[in-house]
């Protein structure tokens, strides 16, 4: 897909990507999130991304949220480990009160202490609904386990305590050490002139105090594999399989994006479901994700299913790891599995919000942005050779890690 960048003076990118479309979509994404939080801290760059909705030095919070929703646009936000996004839909008209919004949100928020107090309150809530979905809170576990010492091991959310305690202070200072210009991209697709959006760009974003600070991270080490079952009050068991794997950078990583997808990724066809849900019928939902870093993965399996299934279910599944070890992927294996990869992809190019950050978030960790041809190419050269290190690599079950939630009466 075409695309072009603009840099601004103060170092922020403006990604363009044009579209004949009547709908646009925009994002601003800051290489920001829960991994660069101070310990006792956690929390606050998720706490940031609500507050910044709350009020500006000109704006009240129902001025905010009314400036898009008023014409029928739809604003949110969202925190990863590493990033902070605000993102829109809008129809085509509305690109310059969408993006002068953005810039009012991120580089004018004014954090008062009243919102902050109510905030608090909102994330508590977040947090409390979230440790009453064992589905979900077995996930941040997992992470904390498998990371225990680093900050990826983080729960994005934070926790009561740390919530409760965070400051005014704390948010000034996140925003002016971790918001470096150098690692914003101002991102739009839709029907727009490079110069059109350039021009928009500049009038709300070019005025923006450089920062471009050096970032601080450490990379995580590979902790000793530690297998836990936790007993709880819930229905049904849980549990959560995984290792550190390769970063965003591995010259693997399409190839584990790749077995991924085969082995317990999207859709009904994948080798997990089949075995587990089709043929046993054992686990309503069972899925492998790999998740890549910018200096480490993740690797990791989840089920659900009743309590006395849950050991026949990691039998099965550690069963098909082992299959794939033992017997190797054929030529034709392989090629049925990129070619569904492929289309999967090519089907993903129609969520244009997904892809326009998607783009924004390739622009920050390669400096470059990959055409659909480009990628589509990487994944036809993973070869059987590749695949076949990789598997035995990341099936290596000596390297994980596993927690399970066990029902108790």
């Amino acid at each position: 897909m075409e695309y072009n960048v603009h840099t601004l003076k103060n170092g922020i990118r403006i990604l363009h990507v044009p579209a004949a479309s009547a709908i646009s979509h925009a994002c601003i994404l800051v290489n920001a999130g829960s991994r660069d939080e101070e310990d006792a801290q956690m929390g606050l760059a998720h706490f940031i991304e609500h507050l910044i909705f709350k009020r500006t030095e000109k704006r009240t919070t129902s001025q905010i949220l009314n400036r898009l929703e008023s014409v029928g646009a739809d604003l949110n936000a969202y925190t990863t480990k590493e990033y902070t996004c605000v993102h829109a839909s809008f129809l085509h008209p509305y690109l310059d009160r969408t993006l002068e919004l953005f810039n009012d949100i991120v580089f004018h928020s004014t954090f008062p202490e009243d919102e902050m107090e109510k905030e608090k309150g909102v994330v508590l809530d977040e947090i409390s609904s979230y440790l009453d979905q064992p589905e979900e809170a077995i996930n941040d576990d997992f992470e904390d386990i498998l990371f225990r010492g680093h900050s990826f091991g983080r729960n994005i959310l934070g926790t009561p305590e740390t919530v409760s305690n965070l400051t005014r202070k704390n948010i000034q200072s996140f925003v002016k050490n971790k918001y470096r210009t150098d690692q914003i991209i101002v991102a739009v697709i839709g029907n727009y002139t490079l110069n059109k959006l350039v021009k928009i760009a500049e009038k709300y974003f070019a005025d923006v105090p450089e920062n471009t600070g050096s970032s601080n991270r450490t990379a995580p080490i590979v902790n000793p594999s530690i297998h836990q079952i936790v007993d709880k009050q819930i229905a049904q068991s849980h549990c959560m399989m995984g290792t550190q794997i390769y970063s965003l950078h591995h010259p693997y990583k399409t190839g584990l994006l790749l077995l991924n997808n085969l082995f317990g990724g999207n859709g009904m066809s994948s080798i997990l479901n089949l075995q587990l849900r089709e043929k046993y019928g054992i686990a309503y939902t069972v899925e492998s994700a790999y998740s890549p870093l910018s200096d480490t993965g993740i690797f990791a399996i989840y089920f659900g299913t009743d309590k006395e299934k849950s050991e026949k279910a990691i039998h099965l599944i550690r069963k098909e790891m082992n299959k794939l070890k033992q017997k190797p992927l054929t030529e034709v294996q392989l090629h049925k599995a990129q070619s569904k990869f492929i289309g999967q992809i090519a089907l993903g190019e129609e969520n244009r919000i997904g892809l326009i950050i998607a783009m924004a978030k390739s622009l920050l960790d390669y400096n470059q942005i990959d055409s659909l041809e480009t990628v589509f190419q990487k994944i036809r050269q993973v070869s059987v050779s590749d695949m076949n290190n990789i598997i035995n690599d990341v099936f290596d079950e000596s390297k994980w890690t596993s927690l399970l939630f066990n029902p108790v009466d």
